[in-house]
């Protein structure tokens, strides 16, 4: 299912990483997939940010959970925002807008698996941890 779709059919806040950040096989994957949609352009090749917020440190702008950063790649910060009615939680001092990649990634576990890539170059104290 492309996730879009996904988005569009699950009920807000019941979105689950079916991958472990944990698994080495997969997080490769994830960061092939995340290098090849070009999310380093914006977030560094090891997620450590430029013209958009590092992905490394404990400060999530929207929310760190898997279904906020699975919504929020898909839709975008501006649909993201406006569907959801969606405010800032944390902040940053870059704050370029995320643009909407649910049309472009044509498998929704691609997705999962970037976001598991993203679990393991996040640097923050454990109590900040929101996902499994």
């Amino acid at each position: 299912m492309k996730p879009i779709d996904r988005v569009n059919s699950t009920e807000k806040g019941t979105l689950k990483n079916p991958y472990s950040s944990t698994d080495k096989a997969i997080t490769d994957e994830g960061h092939k997939i995340y290098m090849g949609l070009s999310c380093n352009g914006c977030h560094g090749g090891g997620g450590g940010g430029g013209m958009c917020p590092p992905l490394t440190n404990e400060t999530w702008v929207y929310g760190g959970d898997d279904d906020t950063l699975f919504r929020l790649i898909t839709l975008g910060t501006q649909e993201y925002k406006k569907k959801y009615n969606a405010t800032r939680t944390g902040t940053e001092s870059v704050v370029g807008p995320m643009p909407p990649f649910g049309e472009l990634i044509d498998d929704e576990t691609k997705l999962w698996k970037a976001i598991a890539w993203i679990r393991t170059v996040w640097g923050g104290r454990a109590e900040k941890k929101v996902w499994q």
